[in-house]
């Protein structure tokens, strides 16, 4: 079992010392207890404490959600959004969509200047790329399937931002190289910059946060989309060119959406429907790289990944021409995931050379869509599973944080099609169908995913990565399916994505040489990307055995109740 050390915060209400030794924890077995895994290991330790005080997965998730708020500020959060899938232990399916929305004020071309030109600083930093935030009406609306009140799955997060906790070297890395951005939009002092450069160690205290926290707590969804909280969110919005006003957060709503189910070599698996891509993309690659029956090949040789590159570029392209708010689009998802359908697409493939992407699909840029999001897979020892991915969009949102309240603000406006045809920040690009309008959920990539063997759950499996995010959970099912790999090889294993636009396929640095080069013989432009998300996996066997991995690529944590 592999560990590092950091500083840890006791969560006792009534404790007194502000942190102690804990290790972050990759890999776990156990049995008849539940796990909980996160990208901060202050995080999982809170999931799993809620799971010790008896609260079940969905009790967990929230907490772990509250807990990484404060901790992973450059993704947690209470000022963005997310999604969450959950099947509990009688079979019961259900997914929660709160993601951002265009506040009222908002209109199809509002980043295009004068001269028709997309204006994408606007819609990537500052207060006009806050959407409306959806992440505690999200948190509220999961409170039906918990066990324990609200103010209980709160109270870690408190602690750990009213008495503060040790931040590790890449937290300290980030903070450093953000504050030129914190200081350029924010007008008020925040907690994130200081005078001298953060190091490991350094203690973080977010006292206006534990404030916030604290009238959440104590007044439900008000504490947050309405009175203090609510005004002075207002408040930051009118200090720049923010549109958010009261009515926009009193009118939020989460909303519960039937989760998009396949089948996939007897296993089912169950995804985030529109406007999630996630989902989708999932059943269309996984389906059509069946066709090919993957399991003759071995992981990421060159027919393996010609395979999975050529699906992911047939799914990518429809992403950009048909996806978007179901409730404001037609949603052919049915067809899209059809077998006939799909076929019809797989048609044009060939071993023998890459299928250029101007052939299955109409050439449009797309919006870049940023990598900074992050994961929770957390199952019981009852076996009620939750996947909860949730996100800022851009790596600490906005970079706007609420004077008084203490939280960043996302910058989700620029995952619409800000102008058709014009990428976004992760490169992704949109049509119409993702076109920005008021009161309209933007298309998420966010792919938080349960796969079921047997009608119980077999895999809780989800990452971070913007558009990479489909084709790394794609590449983790494919892995232990397929490929037989075990939870720790598949979430380690060397990545690669392509999303069909750009016309070029990444591979991580560690990539097997040889297949890059073979690739690259039959047409394909290859990429070296140094990190492709960072996926938390666990995987529950027939014995009962549960096995969480924490991704490697970064502070990630498995926690144990």
């Amino acid at each position: 079992m592999r560990k590092a050390f950091i500083l840890f915060i006791l969560f006792s209400c009534t404790f007194s010392a502000q942190y102690t030794d804990i290790s972050i924890v990759k890999e776990v077995k156990v049995k008849d207890k539940g796990v909980v895994v996160s990208a901060h290991p202050l995080a999982s330790e809170a999931g799993a404490q809620i799971l010790r005080m008896g609260g079940n997965a969905y009790d967990a998730v929230v907490a772990t959600q509250y807990a990484l708020a404060v901790v992973y500020p450059q993704a947690g959060n209470i000022g963005g959004g997310g999604f969450l899938v959950g099947v509990k232990n009688n079979g019961e399916k259900f997914t929660i969509d709160y993601r951002e929305t265009a506040p009222q004020k908002a209109f199809h071309d509002m980043y295009v200047d004068k001269n028709g030109k997309a204006d994408t600083d606007l819609s990537q930093n500052g207060r006009l790329a806050v959407g409306v935030p959806g992440s505690v009406a999200g948190f509220f609306a999961t409170l039906k399937y918990c066990r324990l009140p609200m103010d209980r799955l709160i109270q870690p997060a408190i602690n750990l931002a009213e008495k503060g906790f040790a931040i590790t070297g890449q937290e300290a890395g980030l903070l450093n190289s953000g504050k030129a951005y914190f200081q350029k939009h924010n007008t008020s002092t925040t907690a994130f910059v200081k005078n001298t450069p953060w190091k490991t160690g350094d203690i973080l205290i977010q006292k206006e946060l534990a404030e916030t926290l604290k009238l959440i707590s104590k007044q439900g969804m008000k504490g947050f989309y309405e009175g203090r909280t609510a005004a002075l969110l207002v408040a930051e919005m009118k200090k720049g060119n923010g549109i958010i006003s009261p009515e926009d957060l009193k009118n939020y709503k989460a909303l519960e959406r039937k989760a998009l189910e396949f089948n996939y070599k007897g296993h089912t698996v169950v995804s985030m429907p529109l406007p999630s891509s996630g989902g989708i993309l999932l059943a269309q690659m996984l389906t059509m790289a069946g066709y090919e029956n993957l399991e003759k090949y071995q992981q990421n040789s060159t027919k393996a990944v010609q395979i999975m590159v050529e699906a992911e570029r047939r799914a990518y392209a429809d992403r950009a021409e048909y996806m978007g708010d179901p409730d404001f689009i037609e949603d052919r998802t049915a067809y899209l995931i059809s077998d006939p359908y799909l076929k019809s697409r797989w048609k044009s493939f060939s071993f023998s050379k890459a299928t250029p992407s101007s052939e299955v699909g109409k050439i449009i840029k797309q919006p870049n869509e940023s990598t900074e999001t992050t994961h929770i897979s957390v199952l019981d020892k009852e076996g009620n599973a939750a996947a909860v991915t949730t996100t800022l969009n851009g790596l600490y949102g906005s970079k706007v944080v609420v004077s008084g309240a203490g939280f960043f603000l996302n910058n989700e406006m620029d995952d619409f099609s800000v102008k058709p045809g014009v990428p976004n920040m992760f490169g992704a690009v949109g049509g119409e169908a993702n076109a920005i309008r008021p009161n309209k959920r933007m298309l998420s990539s966010m792919t938080p995913t349960i796969v079921l063997k047997n009608g119980k759950p077999y895999m809780v499996v989800g990452t971070p990565g913007g558009t990479t995010i489909p084709t790394s959970v794609y590449q983790s099912i494919v892995n232990v399916i397929d490929f037989k790999l075990n939870a720790n090889t598949s979430v380690n294993a060397p990545k690669f994505h392509h999303q069909w636009l750009p016309d070029t396929v990444a591979f991580e640095s560690n990539f097997p040489e040889a297949t890059v080069k073979d690739l690259e013989k039959l047409g394909y432009k290859a990429e070296n990307w140094n990190q492709i998300g960072r996926t938390e996996m666990i995987l529950a066997d027939d014995n009962g055995i549960i096995h969480a991995v924490a991704d490697g690529r970064g502070d990630d944590s498995a926690a144990v109740e």
